[in-house]
């Protein structure tokens, strides 16, 4: 059979996306979501499903301000992992 009818894996990258507990698109607090699950995806190695999962892509100029207040948290709690996934984000 031909490989164009084959459809091994439909997300295009070989291996599962992940999934992220956002609110609705028109919720006021989706930006803020989204920052944190590009974080958390960047953290993991798999920003490519929060790009998906969120329609914003990494360094999004619209989500600084939610990077930035998560930086902070992350400063105060000393979460290294964080620190680092959003000063890249914000470079």
């Amino acid at each position: 059979m031909s490989r164009a009818f084959v459809n091994e894996d439909s997300s295009g990258s070989g291996r599962a996306r992940r999934s992220f507990d956002l609110p609705a698109r028109g919720d006021p607090g989706f930006e803020a979501a989204a920052a944190a699950a590009l974080l958390e995806a960047a953290i993991a190695g798999d920003t490519e499903s929060a790009e998906i999962a969120t329609g914003f892509y990494w360094g999004e100029r619209s989500l600084r301000r939610h990077v930035e207040r998560l930086l902070t948290r992350a400063r105060e709690a000393g979460d290294e992992d964080t620190i680092r996934a959003a000063e890249r984000f914000l470079r």
